[in-house]
């Protein structure tokens, strides 16, 4: 690599959920549309059309509230496969303008074009004719940052949303910071926002003004974070490759499950569920192997208590004694069930270890 700053491209598709099902069905562009779980089944949003977002819906959202704001909206199911459908088509677009991809879900990535001759080594060109594509070869629309790092690329990609373009360049990248709100920088949550508010910190200019030991001293190692953020440095590079630690699936039942035994019949549903999940992690990556098992339980009230073992019996076994202690330390009607693994690299071990979901 050269000495010169890097060129990082985040892109970051416009509400992919809803604009995949918008794209197959034209009729529901000037509707508000929200991909989500059925109001009398707690469902919740995952995402929505902008339609949608001027009457105040936004993801997490409880599906009932969100049709208390907006009586008309359409909320759809979602389809899966079709997201990662275009999803793979999306990525393959990047893959023609660099190696250096980091995928960060489906709809969104880093690229590292700094070594890139596509468009004559112009990232914003570049930037310019991945949205053109996606928009031709997709049909959807997806929003990029330029920047010389993660950070500010992530931020400038969300700043001109929906479809559009923020490139901030080195000299730049001093001024567009710190005119940021400290909610901008990741990891600052209402918590650690209000601290620095506090503080009277309102902005990444603000936060300037404080010495690298009072934020450490304040917020441990997440000042050290803070300290360099605020000033647009974060040397992170783009990771081609991904350490994944876990592995999990969960339901929310639209009825509480009463008694332990009606957790256990559940059991078949989720292994299948987590088998699926797998197999797509190991057909990008087979040097994994499980090192342990977990289960998850959420009691009506909310508790939720969280159980885990490196038990050598079968599968469905562990999960089985993994539910019954986790529904002991509550014994109440249960609203949300989840099972996972814990994933450890070992090239050599683990083809052996995960044959059993062939």
């Amino acid at each position: 690599m050269s000495d010169h700053p890097r060129k990082i491209i985040h892109c970051d598709c416009d509400c992919f959920f809803a604009a995949v099902e918008i794209r197959d069905n034209p009729e529901l562009r000037a509707l508000p549309v929200a991909i989500g779980g059925s109001s009398d089944r707690r469902g919740v949003i995952s995402t929505c059309n902008y339609v949608a977002r001027k009457f105040g819906i936004r993801s997490a959202m409880n599906s009932a509230k969100a049709l208390q704001l907006c009586p008309d909206l359409i909320i759809l199911p979602g389809n899966m496969d079709k997201y990662r459908e275009a999803s793979v088509k999306i990525n393959r677009i990047f893959e023609d303008y660099t190696d250096l991809v980091e995928p960060l879900s489906l709809d969104e990535a880093f690229l590292d074009v700094s070594e890139s001759n596509a468009c004559h080594g112009s990232a914003t060109l570049i930037a310019e004719e991945i949205r053109a594509r996606v928009r031709k070869e997709v049909g959807i629309t997806i929003s990029a940052g330029v920047a010389p790092n993660k950070f500010v690329a992530k931020v400038a990609s969300d700043w001109n949303k929906p479809d559009g373009l923020c490139v901030v360049t080195p000299e730049k990248v001093d001024a567009f910071v710190k005119q940021l709100p400290i909610e901008r920088i990741f990891g600052v949550g209402k918590v650690t926002a209000g601290k620095l508010h506090a503080m009277g910190i309102l902005n990444c200019g603000d936060l300037r003004d404080f010495e690298l030991p009072v934020l450490t001293e304040r917020f441990g190692r997440f000042g050290s974070r803070l300290h360099q953020l605020c000033r647009g440095i974060d040397d992170r590079p783009v990771q081609i490759s991904r350490i994944h630690k876990s592995v999990s699936i969960e339901h929310t039942y639209p009825i509480d499950l009463l008694g332990v035994e009606n957790c256990l019949d559940q059991l078949p549903e989720l292994l299948e569920q987590l088998h699926r999940r797998l197999r797509r992690y190991l057909e990008k990556d087979s040097g994994y192997k499980i090192k342990g098992r977990f289960a998850k339980v959420r009691f009506n009230d909310f508790t939720t208590t969280t159980i885990e073992n490196q038990l050598q019996e079968g599968e469905l076994k562990q999960y089985q004694v993994l539910i019954r202690q986790g529904h002991a330390r509550g014994e109440k009607p249960v609203r949300l069930l989840g099972i996972g693994v814990r994933l450890d690299v070992d090239d050599q071990q683990a083809p052996e270890q995960l044959t059993l979901f062939t």
